[in-house]
C-alpha cells in the first residue's frame, strides 16, 4: 500500500518535471494553394483514367510492357520492400498486446553443511518425517506474462505509422510502375524514329550514288571537272558514315529495353509503321485530380501522415509508461510434487517508470522526429509542385511539337521537288554541282528534324501520360 502511495505521488512530479521541456514544437501543415485549372480548362476528363493497354495500341510495346511489370529486377525489389513494411506492422501490433510465455525449468543444488542454510536443512524434515535432501532439486512449470499499458497511445500510434508507410510503400510500387511504362513506351518511341533515322540515310546515300554517277559521265563528256566529281564523292562518303552512329544508338536503344524487360540481350520486334502513329485529342482534366491519379503524391501524403504519428510517438517517451507483469504456475522440488496443488505459485507486480536522468537521448530523437515531419511537409508540397509544372510542361511540348511537325512536312515537301528541280537544271548545264549538293544536304537535314520533331511529339504523349498518373491503374 505504501508503495503505491509513492507511485501516486511520482506522478505529478514526473508530469512536472517534462513540462520543463518545450515539447510543443510545431507540426506544420502543408500548403494547399494549388491551381484549380491547367490552362484555365474545366473539363475533368483525363487521359490518366485510360489503361495503358488501351492508350498503347501498339501489340509490340505491350508485349514489351507485359514482360517487364512480371521480370523487371527493379519492380520485383520494391515488392519484397512491401512485404518487410507488411512485417513491421504486424511487430508494432504485437508490442501493446499481452505477451504470454510458458517455460519449463529445472534445477540442483546442494548447500554445504557447515553453512546457515546448511544448518538449517539439517534440522528440517520433509513431509512423513522425512530427513531433508542434501541435493534439493528445483522443478517448474508457469506461464509468464507481461504487458506496457499503452496510456498516451505511443503503441498505437507506432503500430499507425506502420501502416501508413506500408501503404506508401505500396503507392511508391504503383509510381515506379507508372514510371516503367512510360520509359518503355518512350525507348520503344526513340527505337522507331532511329529506324526511320537510318532509312532516310540509306535512301538519300542511293540518290546520291545516281547524282555521283551522273557528274561522273558528266565529266567524261566533258560537260563536269574532276572537282565536282570530289565533291560529290565526299558528300556521299559523309552521308555513309552517319548510319554508324544511328546503328550504335538502335543496339543501345535494344538492349536498354531487354534490360528493362529483365532479359539478355536480343532482338526486339517492333513496327514499321512510325510515321503513322496518332496523337489523339489530349485532355488532362484538373489539378486536383493528381491527388487521386499520381502514386507518387499519395506516398507522400501517406509519408507526412507517418511523420506526425512519429512525432507522437517521440512525444510519448517522455511520459512515464505502465508496465503490468505476472506469472502462474507450480514450483517442487522433486517432479513428483509438481503438479500438486500445493506446489502452486502466482506473482503479479506493476511498474510505473519514466527517464529521470538521461533524457537527451529522448530528446534528440523528438527533435529528430519533428525535423523529419517538417522534411514530409516540404517534400510533399514539392511533389505537387513539380506535378502541376510537369503537366504544363508536357501540354505545351504536345502543342509546340504538333505546330513544329507540320511545318517540317511542308518543308520535306518543297525540298524533295528541289532536288529534282536542282538535278534538272544540273544536267541541263542550268545550275551549278554546288546548289545540287545544297539541296541534297538539306533535304537531308529536314527529313531527319521531321523524325525529330515526330518522335519528340510521341515523348511528350508518354510523359503527359505519366506526368497525370496513367500507367499504373
Amino acid at each position: 500500500m505504501k508503495n503505491l502511495k509513492i507511485y501516486f505521488y511520482l506522478i505529478p512530479c514526473i508530469l512536472l518535471l517534462n513540462s520543463c521541456i518545450n515539447l510543443n514544437q510545431t507540426v506544420r501543415e502543408p500548403d494547399s494553394n494549388a491551381p484549380q485549372y491547367f490552362n484555365q480548362e474545366v473539363d475533368t476528363t483525363n487521359i490518366a483514367d485510360i489503361q495503358w493497354r488501351n492508350y498503347f495500341k501498339d501489340v509490340y510495346l505491350q508485349a514489351l510492357i507485359d514482360s517487364a511489370l512480371i521480370k523487371n529486377q527493379e519492380l520485383n525489389i520494391v515488392a519484397q520492400e512491401i512485404e518487410i513494411r507488411k512485417n513491421e506492422i504486424l511487430s508494432r501490433t504485437g508490442e501493446y498486446q499481452p505477451s504470454v510465455r510458458l517455460g519449463v525449468g529445472s534445477g540442483l543444488e546442494k548447500t554445504g553443511v557447515f553453512t546457515r542454510n546448511g544448518a538449517v536443512e539439517e534440522q528440517l524434515t520433509i513431509k512423513d518425517g522425512q530427513p531433508f535432501p542434501s541435493l534439493l532439486g528445483d522443478f517448474a512449470l508457469a506461464a509468464n506474462a507481461s504487458w506496457e499499458v499503452d496510456i498516451w497511445r505511443k503503441l498505437r500510434d507506432a503500430k499507425d505509422a506502420s501502416m501508413k508507410n506500408y501503404l506508401a510503400s505500396i503507392e511508391g510500387k504503383n509510381f515506379l510502375v507508372t514510371q516503367l511504362v512510360a520509359e518503355i513506351a518512350e525507348t520503344y518511341y526513340e527505337l522507331l524514329a532511329l529506324d526511320n533515322y537510318l532509312k532516310t540515310i540509306n535512301e538519300n546515300v542511293e540518290i546520291q550514288k545516281n547524282a555521283l554517277k551522273s557528274v561522273k559521265l558528266q565529266k567524261e563528256s566533258a560537260k563536269a571537272t574532276q572537282l565536282a566529281v570530289n565533291r560529290f564523292e565526299a558528300q556521299l562518303l559523309k552521308t555513309t558514315n552517319r548510319q554508324y552512329s544511328v546503328k550504335q544508338r538502335i543496339i543501345e536503344k535494344e538492349n536498354h529495353l531487354n534490360f528493362l524487360t529483365g532479359r539478355f540481350p536480343t532482338k526486339i520486334d517492333r513496327s514499321s509503321l512510325f510515321f503513322e502513329i496518332s496523337i489523339d485529342s489530349i485532355t488532362v482534366g484538373i489539378p486536383s485530380q493528381l491527388l487521386s491519379n499520381r502514386p507518387d503524391l499519395k506516398q507522400a501524403e501517406l509519408e507526412l501522415i507517418a511523420s506526425k504519428l512519429d512525432v507522437s510517438v517521440a512525444k510519448a517517451n517522455f511520459y512515464p509508461s505502465l508496465n503490468i507483469r505476472g506469472s502462474i504456475g507450480f514450483n517442487a522440488f522433486n517432479p513428483a510434487f509438481l503438479l500438486n496443488p500445493e506446489s502452486l505459485i502466482y506473482n503479479a507486480l506493476g511498474d510505473l517508470m519514466a527517464p529521470l536522468i538521461n533524457r537527451k537521448g529522448i530528446e534528440a530523437a523528438y527533435l529528430t522526429a519533428s525535423s523529419k515531419q517538417l522534411q514530409a511537409v516540404f517534400n510533399y508540397e514539392q511533389t505537387i509542385l513539380k506535378a502541376f509544372v510537369d503537366v504544363q510542361n508536357q501540354v505545351a511540348k504536345i502543342e509546340n511539337f504538333s505546330s513544329s511537325y507540320d511545318v517540317k512536312s511542308k518543308e520535306v515537301a518543297i525540298l524533295e521537288q528541289s532536288v529534282n528541280i536542282a538535278n534538272s537544271l544540273f544536267n541541263s548545264a542550268r545550275a551549278d554541282y554546288v546548289e545540287v549538293l545544297l539541296t541534297q544536304e538539306e533535304v537531308l537535314e529536314a527529313k531527319l528534324e521531321k523524325i525529330e520533331a515526330k518522335s519528340s511529339l510521341l515523348e511528350g504523349r508518354v510523359h503527359l501520360y505519366r506526368s497525370l498518373g496513367g500507367g499504373w491503374k
